[in-house]
């Protein structure tokens, strides 16, 4: 007979795994995109169902020019409830796609006072602000989400190329550098070395 305190330990045993197996999960479809590895990312994580996978994904068939199976995989977050901060972003990140970069920050906007917390909405803010080229308004959600975030790399990149926009050479330097820690095979890497160097001229 299975008592309640084996159960209790079983159960804890079973989603402390499924946490571990997400974070691998998550950590594997970042070192593939960031390696420029795109069809790789979708391969591996099409079929998951945690949100931060789910993105990245997204953001990947994007990188492969598939822009209507892109949408499907946003359209997965936003099928979520609609008190999640994640179908807020999956809402955004369709309406930058559509030339609707104002929504894209609405929407981010929602996802952030939802949940404050969470790396993916700043960042998703920063590329709708970028699709409205406010700089400064992008750099400093790229800034929170390297903050929340600072093992993802390419919150970094961007914060760069905002700053770089934003004449901060120090902050462009910084974030760049960064990146390329991060990110050493990433399809960017010779796009920046070259700012770089400019900036240490």
């Amino acid at each position: 007979m299975i008592t309640s305190k084996a159960l209790i330990v079983g159960t804890s045993l079973v989603l402390a795994s499924a946490r571990i197996a997400g974070a691998q999960s998550l950590n594997d479809a970042r070192k593939a995109y960031d390696a420029g590895e795109y069809q790789k990312v979708v391969d591996a994580g099409g079929g998951s169902e945690d949100p931060r996978v789910l993105y990245i994904v997204a953001q990947s068939q994007q990188k492969l020019r598939r822009p209507d199976d892109a949408r499907r995989v946003y359209d997965r977050l936003t099928a979520r409830p609609a008190a999640d901060p994640w179908s807020a972003i999956g809402q955004s990140a369709l309406a930058v796609m559509s030339g609707n970069a104002a929504a894209g920050v609405q929407q981010a906007d929602r996802a952030i006072a939802a949940d404050g917390a969470i790396a993916e909405a700043h960042y998703q803010r920063g590329l709708a602000l970028s699709a409205q080229q406010n700089m400064d308004g992008a750099a400093a959600a790229f800034q929170k989400a390297s903050d929340l975030d600072p093992s993802w790399a390419y919150p970094h990149y961007y914060a760069g190329v905002a700053y770089s926009k934003v004449k901060r050479a120090d902050l462009t330097a910084s974030h760049f550098q960064t990146f390329l820690r991060l990110a050493p095979q990433a399809p960017e890497r010779g796009e920046v070395q070259s700012i770089l160097r400019t900036l240490a001229k």
